[in-house]
């Protein structure tokens, strides 16, 4: 739920590397919410005997910033730092770190006394040589990709799945409006300590558990294209094998990934997002290349959009509707029109940036469309593509 400002916040925090064969890229951005809550931990290089391994992490908060930032900052360590990740039992030190950390967190002054009520999901991922950890609690979300679509995606926990809900009443609560006791909308975060207070039950047992679901996938060098973890953000307004193939076809014209993953989170807002965002985006080796091809048909596209949004501008020239409302109209019809070769997954609002520019050629005084509520609700069939 929560309040939302009277625009967006667009700036943009960005990070990117490359080692142990790998890229990232990363991207946040506060969007309509009134504060930032994500964090994010990205990693290529572990210490010691574990050089060859890179670690990501994604870190949706709510009710506060607090609890994602502490555990972008300290869930690895406590992963590291189990028994069990000694012994090489990577899936249960995952499991132990993520219940460890809750329970070191727990003792923060701000949390303990109830100062703090905040609480975060967290996704995150290990990649080593032959293998890919992937572990997730609450509803944000990871995505391998090989050939341009979803292999596996981690699930989103929410209150009205069965295993779940059981969960929840057998602690004494209820789950109302897909919420637990009607209020929070994940069923599993590190912190939320209002929804862990049943004494005689274990920390997996309350109305909100801290326990991840771990997977584990053997590397295809030949077929892994990327990763993604994100926020729900993300996630509300793209589908899994929409977001792989549109990651898929930026990778096709460009290899800077903080341009890619600028571009997927402006995208996600222009669909009509109103959460914060935040993305990360690991790439392999096998993922797809530049192609001039492709370069060649994205200008193309772009000079056929410029023709049709001048087209219906100067159609339209002389309306007494105000600016907004008029580009509105353009846009509708241009969505009518099924452009052909549009991004896969991003659709006409991957380009609304450059359809921005072009009105603004025409109208200086033109506000970019993200910006207000009027012009977002009248786009509904826009955002939906």
């Amino acid at each position: 739920m929560g309040a939302f400002l009277n625009k967006p916040e667009t700036k943009k925090y960005n990070e990117s590397g490359e080692g142990n064969g790998l890229r990232y890229g990363v991207a946040s951005m506060q969007g309509w919410r009134m504060e930032m809550e994500d964090a994010h931990h990205a990693q290529l290089t572990l210490n010691g005997t574990l050089s060859d391994w890179s670690y990501f992490g994604v870190f949706d908060g709510h009710a506060g910033a607090k609890v994602s930032a502490h555990c972008a900052e300290n869930l690895l360590e406590c992963i590291l730092q189990t028994e069990e990740f000694r012994r090489d039992d990577i899936v249960e030190a995952i499991r132990t770190g993520f219940l460890d950390l809750d329970m070191k967190m727990r003792e923060l002054p701000e949390l303990s006394n109830g100062a703090e009520k905040s609480g975060s999901t967290a996704v995150c991922a290990f990649v080593s040589p032959k293998q890919i950890y992937i572990a997730n609690c609450g509803d944000s979300r990871a995505v391998l990709a090989r050939n341009g679509a979803p292999i596996f995606a981690t699930r989103d926990h929410k209150p009205e799945l069965p295993s779940e809900k059981s969960r929840i009443v057998q602690a004494g609560g209820s789950v109302m409006i897909h919420r637990v006791n009607g209020s929070l909308a994940v069923s599993r975060a590190l912190g939320d300590y209002e929804y862990k207070k049943v004494l005689d039950l274990g920390p997996c047992e309350q109305l909100v558990s801290p326990e991840p679901e771990v997977s584990v996938h053997e590397r295809l060098d030949v077929e892994d294209e990327f990763l993604v973890l994100a926020c729900d953000g993300v996630w509300d307004v793209m589908s899994n094998e929409a977001l792989c193939a549109y990651i898929h076809s930026l990778l096709l014209l460009t290899d800077d990934l903080v341009a890619i993953t600028n571009q997927v989170i402006d995208t996600c807002l222009y669909k009509g997002s109103k959460d914060n965002m935040s993305i990360v985006l690991v790439v392999f080796p096998a993922a797809p290349k530049p192609s001039p091809e492709a370069q060649r048909a994205d200008r193309e596209l772009d000079d056929t959009l410029r023709q049709r949004l001048t087209a219906l501008i100067e159609k339209s020239a002389g309306s007494e509707e105000d600016t907004c409302s008029s580009f509105s109209y353009v846009l509708k019809q241009l969505v009518q029109e099924n452009i052909p070769g549009l991004p896969p997954g991003g659709g006409l609002a991957a380009k609304q940036s450059l359809l921005d520019k072009i009105y603004r050629e025409f109208y200086p005084e033109h506000i970019d469309s993200s910006q207000t509520f009027d012009c977002q609700a009248e786009l509904d069939t826009f955002g939906a593509n």
